[in-house]
């Protein structure tokens, strides 16, 4: 009895309808992202109507913020279905590129994009790596298919989406220049590269018409990009993390894809595609440059190109056991998957910040039971925020200078309702819940959380990695 149709389509779409619930599932179960980049992508969409330089700001990214704005009117779980849709397009994507590419079991594409836990933990967020996965592939679809210029008009919008899309236009540059379909006179091909800078122009003169500032990009740049902002790391440890990136168990198919590829100089457009970013991300954390990070996650913007290499190494793995029977292979390629989603799944519950939201969301449902007027509201959390569905830009601007922050607040008008945390309030803006008393404002309302992951206990039954979280809410009146 046959487990799936014959027809890759068919089993394509099966996938993309599991994934569909599985994404659907993740919005309502983590309501929260699991980084604050998350919360203040949402708010420069959401605000961004009514605050135009976000649309062209270098933090806000102008292409996710432009696209966004939309959904994020309907609301933050809105927003967060939008990036399912996204991140499903993606897979659907690379499930077509892999057809373009004519390689074997290519359905097999649309779990294993999804499998690599990194893009499974943005598959129900707001961060950016998805929406340049989505922009990419597309751009290299259309490389693939022949329609080299309209590709690289495409590929240059990646530059709004993320700092990676200019050294991917880079790379995309020296493809077009060994690419004969542009032109069979090398020369020829130069000035047709310049296509790759279609994006960098409209971003460009967006942000002046918006601004008037012909500089404003460069004076928008984020003061805290700077060398060493985030420390450094030993070279090897940006390499460690390749399974957060591509999976435990996928990651032997991807190393046997990848030399292959190498070895037989096939899919040029695949490995280099993934290793530019993946070294560059290696050196910068090394060394502690531009403001590098090291987070697996950067690689989620590649995600369609690490999905296919994996591929190409699934596939050479299983002609090798060809000899097996049928149900034998099955079962394996059952067993690898079913691991996988485990993982992933662990991977994911076992983070602690994506359960903020469910304590701040009891404290904002606390608040609407004893309502009073808000005139002001002051955040330390994003989602505080965004579930407050107030205007991000009407709190008084926070340094991480203790002093200045309590004379802005003591001078907050009434109707001022301050809304803390215990770990983002002091480490960011130097203030705990003892400064609010000092300086005006009543009390209404401290809880400490415990917030324990689905899936995380010890053999003893008891739940591990519990996020310690307290709340507060402060009212001038």
């Amino acid at each position: 009895m046959q487990q799936f149709p014959n027809s890759p389509r068919k089993k394509a779409l099966i996938w993309l309808g599991i994934f569909t619930l599985v994404g659907i599932a993740l919005v309502l179960l983590y309501p929260d992202g699991f980084q604050q980049d998350s919360g203040y992508h949402f708010l420069f969409a959401r605000w961004g109507w009514r605050y135009p330089y976000m649309f062209v700001g270098v933090w806000q990214r102008p292409l996710f913020t432009f696209l966004y704005a939309f959904p994020a009117l309907l609301g933050h779980q809105a927003a967060r279905l939008f990036t399912v849709a996204i991140c499903l397009a993606t897979a659907w994507q690379t499930w077509k590129l892999a057809q373009d590419l004519k390689l074997d079991r290519t359905w097999l594409a649309i779990p294993i994009i999804f499998l690599q836990p990194s893009f499974f933990v943005l598959f129900p967020d707001l961060l950016t790596e998805t929406l340049f996965a989505l922009v990419f592939v597309i751009a290299l679809r259309l490389h693939t298919r022949g329609r080299v210029k309209l590709g690289m008009i495409v590929a240059s919008l990646l530059v709004m989406a993320r700092p990676e899309g200019f050294f991917i236009g880079v790379l995309w540059g020296v493809w077009i220049l060994f690419d004969k379909r542009v032109s069979t006179v090398f020369w020829r091909r130069i000035p047709w590269s310049l296509l790759l800078a279609v994006g960098s122009f409209i971003w460009w003169l967006s942000a002046y018409i918006i601004t008037k500032d012909p500089l404003f990009i460069k004076n928008n740049w984020p003061s805290d990009w700077h060398e060493g902002v985030y420390g450094s790391a030993h070279i090897w440890s940006y390499p460690a993390r390749l399974p957060e990136m591509v999976g435990a168990l996928l990651l032997v198919p991807f190393l046997v894809g990848l030399v292959l590829l190498l070895k037989r100089l096939e899919h040029v457009t695949l490995t280099t595609s993934f290793l530019m970013p993946f070294l560059l991300h290696t050196v910068f954390w090394a060394f502690g440059q531009v403001g590098e990070a090291g987070y697996p996650r950067y690689m989620v913007s590649v995600a369609p190109a690490m999905a296919l290499i994996t591929l190409v190494g699934w596939n050479s793995i299983a002609e090798r056991f060809s000899h097996l029977s049928e149900r034998i292979r099955l079962a394996t390629a059952t067993v690898v998957l079913l691991i996988s989603a485990v993982l992933c799944v662990l991977y994911l519950d076992g983070m602690p910040w994506p359960r903020d939201g469910w304590a701040i969301k009891e404290m904002h449902q606390w608040f609407l039971q004893n309502e009073r007027p808000v005139n002001q509201l002051v955040w330390s959390h994003a989602t505080m925020c965004a579930v407050f569905e107030k205007d991000m830009m009407t709190r008084p601007f926070l340094s991480n200078n203790r002093e200045s922050n309590r004379k802005l607040l003591s001078e907050a008008p009434s109707g001022t309702l301050i809304f803390w945390d215990n770990e983002i309030g002091p480490k960011w803006y130097s203030l705990t819940d003892q400064d609010f008393e000092g300086i005006g404002y009543k009390r209404l309302r401290s809880r400490s959380y415990s917030l324990k992951g689905y899936l995380w206990t010890d053999w003893k039954g008891r739940m591990m990695g519990a996020r310690n979280l307290d709340l507060h809410l402060f009212y001038k009146e």
